[in-house]
């Protein structure tokens, strides 16, 4: 019998709702509730406040015991979030959905992790599956959105198809983080297109051959940075777990957390990087060798896609502190842009 149900009805779940269904929940109300989506609502800080609050207990089976026997009063939420809805909710919000897809740390917050009907080796076969079967219908989804964006500039509507891009790209950058998502696309949108457009080259192919070395080089480069994000991002969690065991614990975990709030965002995009770029890869691949067109059409299509992520990565949004991965009158962060 559970005491209190309060943040069962928060995150809108049974009270025997499994952790998979706790994480999606409150990964689908995150950026409902977000204060951004809501600068118009006074109470959406609250809100959201309470919803994180929620998350934390029911998510962490010791406090979900102690909650379910004697409510609130029994137990002490953290202050920390779970990284994967973090980002999930920052950086992959419904504006990039038709770019990026479902982040993989979103779609791996959907997947139950507490299997005791199977042994480890076999629970993780059971969870990389899965996680396959979602990058597959991410990818097929992207690709088929693509082919439709590229179709214009493929039809000879160049001009329309650049001015919809310009302000696509306006929108966009308004979006939480949007610039650094809009530089990372851009990225590999310019790359891919670049190198199949380098094939035709002639003399020895040397176009060609230096845009696959700047592919391995950036690939390698934010593999790299990767593992520096969450080396960082353990080293964070462990200060806040010493941080905890003080005497004003409370003030001196949210003093940890503004002051690590920067280095937070940073490790997480560096982690996420990777996936949104080997995503995107293997879109551009399959919308640029397509088989069922004529190598015309392929071209036409590295054409735009060129275009496009030349106009992307030269988005720019106004500056803000609390929308950005860069300092003032910086540029954004190298690892999304440039290699």
């Amino acid at each position: 019998m559970v005491k209190d149900t309060a943040y069962y009805d928060i995150l809108g779940i049974n009270v025997d709702a499994s952790t998979a269904e706790i994480k999606k929940a409150y990964y689908i109300k995150a950026r409902l509730v977000h204060p951004d989506k809501n600068p118009g609502d006074p109470k959406a800080a609250e809100n959201f406040q309470a919803l994180g609050e929620a998350y934390q207990v029911l998510c962490d089976p010791e406090k979900r015991e102690a909650y379910d026997k004697h409510g609130k009063a029994g137990v002490e939420p953290d202050s920390m979030l779970d990284p994967s809805a973090v980002f999930g909710m920052l950086f992959g919000s419904e504006f990039f959905e038709e770019y990026v897809g479902q982040l993989a740390l979103a779609s791996l917050s959907g997947v139950d992790m507490d299997d005791d009907s199977l042994d480890k080796e076999a629970h993780m076969q059971k969870i990389q599956e899965k996680m396959k079967a979602f990058q597959k219908e991410r990818e097929e989804k992207l690709i088929t959105i693509l082919k439709n964006r590229l179709e214009p500039f493929v039809e000879g509507q160049t001009d329309e198809f650049i001015n919809w891009a310009n302000s696509e790209a306006r929108q966009l950058s308004k979006a939480a983080f949007g610039e650094a998502m809009l530089h990372t696309i851009g990225y590999i949108y310019t790359r891919k297109a670049a190198r199949e457009l380098g094939k035709d080259k002639r003399y020895m192919k040397v176009p060609f051959l230096a845009e696959w070395v700047r592919d391995k080089g950036h690939r390698i480069k934010s593999q790299v940075m990767a593992a520096s994000g969450a080396v960082s991002l353990i080293q964070i969690q462990d200060e806040l777990k010493k941080v905890n065991q003080g005497e004003n614990k409370e003030e001196d975990i949210l003093k940890t957390l503004e002051d690590k709030k920067d280095a937070m965002l940073q490790s997480l995009w560096q982690i996420n990087v990777v996936d949104i770029e080997s995503t995107l890869s293997h879109v551009c691949l399959a919308v640029l060798k397509d088989p069922s067109v004529s190598k015309d059409v392929l071209a036409l299509r590295a054409q735009g896609l060129k275009k496009l992520g030349t106009i992307f990565q030269g988005a720019k949004a106004a500056y803000s502190r609390e929308n950005s991965l860069r300092h003032e009158n910086d540029k954004a962060i190298s690892a999304s842009s440039s290699s």
